[in-house]
């Protein structure tokens, strides 16, 4: 027996009057329809209502500001059926009454969200035919290729079928329609940002860029922009957005996100096309594959009808895509000399007048344009923590600072204050160490400015070989090189860099010059000749290998736009061909006694306290050694002075020679140690 009318579970019992009223309906018939007569009265208020909406509509128009749902079908395609759909699920949202309603139309006060089914029957005739509307609940129809809906179960049905299924407005969607206020997407809030109306920083930007951006925003054609110089990149964005007057949405496809790179560029077109902004696409370089983007991605992004602006660091191909508009190219280089002394007098803004310190700066860092904006607040932190105006050393110091730290992960930073006065070579290997200090100061110059740089096929990098016995002060010289040009020292044990697995050497290699492209750092490879020995004939595989690994090496210095500096104790080892290709070679000779004698005078600070009659001639003339020797022992003589709680005396020079000698295996001559002593 049925159960009675107001029975809890009366709306899961059909009686059998009920089911054979459903099995004679015609197929595509709505459920309840009502009769003409019935109907009739409620023609008119409806014909009146929608005259009314479409005065509206025209009013808006006219005034140059049509309405955001006006803009919503407009910008997204949508027919009127759409339209229809998404004001349906969108009416609980603007009063509750029609959740009562809808749950009354669908015989289930569960059911509080339209159906597919009650959209059906409130849109559609009551024919077959209506079934064909259900192509706009299809993953690829505006309606949820745009996600202005959600499908979903409203009842206890894990997956029932479509024209069950629940209709939700997209709550972003209904949020902006209503109150006119953007939200990003959740699965997308980390990767999208939107910005009114940029006012860009067009001094970053050379004034014949700035001209071609301008005329390129006042047209639709796509935009790419590619470069190192990110900063650059950014006003470029800006000074588009001002140019159209619109507001800025940025997609960084490099940032976090749940979403597909597909899925978020949708949705960024979208909403782009929604609240009137240019959409941007940065961190392009995230999805290339084979210097390629995926080509289904590219095409969304081409058939775009607005101008959309793309950007990376990394230049890209097209690979048979099928175009609707073009596609300009804009580059963004890391400044050369000239633009990177502009920038730097307009971040300093007047103050470090000397525009020779500048020009050194510019010459010496190849830094982006946030770089030098950013080491100029850098060094504004410098000169204040110092009690100071702000000096060329703390813009130096700044420029390190924000050179790329990451080499320190692979080298060791070499820190040295020492000056041309401590070094004590012969006069011309003086002379050629200056040379190579003017050398590298003048690149700028000669390369760039007088174009010689456009002329060399390899790289405009400097390399140097210095070669000479343990000790006799290459690594001083290099720091000293550093010291003098206000750069950073890395050193490299190329011996540590070999590995006897074939490519690992190269791969070795390869991580130090890609992180010291942006180091602004002098790379000091020390021990060189464990990778160059003589090229001999190729015997064997290992002859091979070894061959690969010293081309290699020549060919990524060759490339490298810096300063490489290798150091050898043996430069017999060193092949012929090899030296030929570096700009500079300077000999450190075994000091002679003379040489010694100014070593011993030099190397002993006048804070050491020490005996007057400390004989250093007698030093220099007995013992044949070398300056890092020379060092070692002054350093061990005044340990022990400051044991025994004495002055520096012949006592403890002597003893720390001892054992120095000792630890160079060399025999020790006690005649000439009781001899020293005696006098």
């Amino acid at each position: 027996p049925p159960p009675e009318t107001n029975a809890p579970l009366g709306r899961f019992y059909m009686s059998g009057e009920q089911a054979m009223s459903l099995l004679q309906r015609p197929l595509g018939a709505a459920y309840e329809l009502l009769d003409n007569e019935t109907a009739a009265p409620y023609h008119q208020p409806l014909v009146d209502i929608e005259q009314q909406i479409a005065g509206l509509v025209s009013l808006a128009e006219s005034s140059g500001t049509p309405t955001r749902l006006v803009r919503l079908a407009l910008a997204l395609g949508l027919d009127r059926f759409d339209l229809n759909v998404f004001l349906i699920a969108l009416a609980p949202q603007l009063d509750g009454r029609f959740s009562k309603l809808y749950a009354f139309l669908q015989d289930d006060l569960t059911r509080k969200r339209p159906s597919v089914s009650l959209i059906l029957d409130l849109l559609c005739p009551p024919t077959p035919e209506r079934l064909l509307y259900l192509a706009h609940f299809s993953d690829d129809a505006p309606l949820l290729r745009h996600r202005l809906i959600n499908l979903a179960a409203e009842t206890g049905v894990a997956q029932p079928p479509l024209i069950d299924q629940a209709v939700f407005p997209d709550e972003r969607i209904a949020a902006w329609l209503l109150l006119g206020q953007y939200q990003p997407p959740p699965d997308l809030k980390d990767a999208l940002a939107y910005r009114p109306t940029p006012t860009p920083n067009i001094a970053l930007l050379p004034e014949p860029q700035q001209l071609l951006l301008i005329k390129a925003a006042a047209g639709d054609d796509t935009l790419a922009l590619v470069g190192r110089d990110r900063l650059s990149r950014e006003t470029a964005v800006h000074l588009i957005a001002q140019q159209r007057q619109q507001s800025l949405l940025t997609l960084n496809l490099a940032a976090d996100s749940s979403a597909s790179p597909l899925d978020s560029i949708r949705l960024l077109l979208r909403d782009a096309q929604l609240i009137n902004a240019i959409p941007h696409i940065a961190g392009w370089d995230a999805i290339l594959k084979d210097k390629a983007p995926p080509p289904d991605l590219l095409k969304i992004v081409l058939a775009h009808p607005d101008q959309v602006v793309i950007s990376g660091q990394k230049q890209w191909q097209l690979h048979r895509t099928a175009r609707q508009r073009r596609l300009q190219w804009f580059r963004f280089p890391l400044p050369d000399t000239a633009q990177r002394a502009r920038l730097l007098a307009h971040f300093l803004d007047g103050a470090v007048q000397n525009q020779s310190d500048r020009l050194a700066l510019a010459g010496q860092f190849k830094l982006t344009s946030g770089q030098l904006r950013d080491l100029v607040e850098t060094a504004r932190d410098l000169a204040g923590q110092n009690g100071r105006n702000l000096q060329a050393a703390d813009l130096f110091a700044a420029a390190r600072a924000h050179s790329n730290p990451r080499l320190t992960t692979l080298a060791r930073k070499i820190k040295s204050q020492y000056v041309w006065n401590d070094l004590i070579l012969p006069g011309d290997q003086i002379t050629l160490l200056h040379e190579m200090v003017n050398t590298i100061r003048s690149r700028p110059l000669v390369l760039e400015e007088w174009g010689i740089g456009k002329k060399l096929a390899a790289g405009a990098g400097i390399t140097a070989l210095f070669f000479g016995p343990p000790g006799t002060g290459k690594t001083m010289a290099a720091g000293i090189i550093a010291h003098e040009l206000g750069l950073d020292l890395y050193k490299i044990d190329l011996s540590t860099m070999i590995s006897k697995y074939i490519g690992e050497t190269e791969k070795n290699l390869e991580r130090i010059f890609t992180e010291a492209e942006s180091s602004n750092a002098i790379l000091f490879f020390d021990e060189a000749d464990a990778i160059f020995g003589k090229r001999s004939e190729v015997k064997d595989a290992h002859d091979r290998y070894a061959n690969i690994e010293i081309s290699y090496l020549l060919q990524r210095m060759e490339s490298y736009d810096g300063v490489t500096i290798l150091a050898t104790n043996l430069k017999a080892n060193l092949d012929d061909a090899f030296t030929r290709r570096l700009q500079f070679a300077v000999d450190f000779p075994f000091p002679k006694a003379p040489d010694r004698l100014r070593i011993w005078q030099a190397l002993l600070p006048p804070d050491v306290p020490h005996d007057p009659d400390l004989d250093m001639e007698r030093m220099a003339e007995q013992f044949d050694i070398a300056g890092g020797n020379i060092r070692n022992i002054l350093v061990n003589a005044a340990y022990l002075a400051a044991t025994n709680g004495q002055v520096v005396t012949m006592e403890h020079l002597l003893h720390g020679t001892r054992r120095e000698l000792q630890k160079m295996g060399r025999l020790v001559n006690e005649r000439d140690l009781a001899i020293s002593k005696g006098k």
